[in-house]
């Protein structure tokens, strides 16, 4: 499922109006975070201050509680989908690169789930991560990766990307063909459908129901519909709303995992605050670039070059050149779905 940064506004911003007077401060004690600085210590990238922001937003596939109905859980919990927020500095615009789960990387050392330590891994899948090491092995994973240190965590669950959809009273998209997949439970017809919270969740989690099956494909959807909930957060007056300012504070608290920094109401009404610039027609969606695997197909393997340049453009707080992109041997874009030209690039 898509963790998007417009829940992460959401989240965050909901807790700017509770300090004035909504009354959500209580929800505090219900949030759930993670300390990432006192596990991961100081193996970490230089933290280099230049005024812009990294987040790692990661949804997770576990099948607990409220998400049991999407199937078993076999194992660990994976990390269904994965984005590197770059918030640049002035916080009105904002470069995010979708990491493929199938990408086969380099797994560093890290904490493990149950205690102790997991061994380093080369060709690792990237959504292990998570899966041996919880939240702090796909940080240290992503920060290995990019050479990027990131400034924060956030983790959202099937049931709360679901809820808040609904909270927001659905989210418009535009496919150019139909898209069926009994798997994730989706028939959808070509042109613009008004999604519902269960129909916004089917269409970020299908494989089978666009192009090759692959993960690729489904990224698209899932920065479709993270575009969709972005400019519904912006333009649909969710911050004027009491009540939906209520839901949506009462589902963020229930089913996002933070980093013990950004858990506080004084850190969310901080980085609530730097985020109210960021608009929609300012956020770049990008893929790592990657290609297939020449050992295995069915995954793919970062492109050195252009890995490079992606990172050390947002290392720089620069923009991403525009000819940066998945790479030759990755698959071409499905074009199923509808998107603006800077969001697309």
């Amino acid at each position: 499922m898509a963790p998007l940064i417009a829940v992460v506004a959401v989240g965050a911003l909901v807790t700017v109006a509770a300090a004035v007077g909504y009354g959500f401060i209580g929800l505090e004690n219900s949030r759930k975070s993670v300390d990432l600085d006192r596990e991961l210590g100081a193996e970490r990238p230089q933290n280099v201050d230049n005024g812009s922001l990294d987040i790692l937003l990661l949804g997770s596939d576990s099948r607990a509680g409220d998400n049991a109905k999407y199937g078993r859980d076999e194992g660990s919990s994976r990390s269904d989908t994965a984005m590197l927020v770059h918030v640049h500095e002035g916080r009105t615009s904002a470069t995010v690169v979708s990491i493929p789960r199938d990408t086969r990387v380099h797994r560093p050392r890290c904490p493990g789930r149950g205690g102790g330590t997991v061994a380093a891994q080369d060709r690792a899948m990237f959504n292990t991560a998570y899966e041996v090491g919880g939240p702090a092995c796909a940080v240290k994973t992503v920060e290995y990766l990019s050479g990027i240190r990131l400034d924060h965590y956030i983790e959202v669950e099937f049931s709360g990307f679901k809820d808040i959809v609904n909270a927001l009273g659905g989210v418009e998209v535009t496919t150019t063909r139909r898209i069926v997949d009994t798997d994730s439970r989706i028939d959808l017809p070509a042109g613009t459908n008004n999604l519902s919270g269960e129909q916004a969740l089917a269409l970020v989690r299908t494989r089978k129901g666009v192009g090759d099956s692959s993960d690729l494909g489904r990224i698209e959807l899932q920065q479709a519909v993270f575009t969709a909930l972005l400019t519904k957060v912006e333009k649909g007056g969710a911050f004027t709303n009491p009540k939906k300012l209520y839901d949506l504070a009462r589902i963020s608290a229930k089913s996002m995992t933070t980093d013990r920094r950004l858990a506080s109401t004084g850190a969310l009404i901080e980085f609530g605050s730097a985020l109210k610039g960021l608009s929609a027609d300012e956020v770049r969606l990008i893929t790592l670039p990657v290609a297939l695997d020449a050992i295995d197909p069915n995954r793919v393997v970062p492109l050195r070059k252009e890995g490079q340049r992606l990172w050390e453009a947002l290392r720089l707080d620069l923009s991403v050149p525009d000819d940066v992109d998945r790479g030759p041997g990755a698959g071409r874009k499905q074009d199923v779905v509808k998107q603006g030209s800077k969001l697309s690039r």
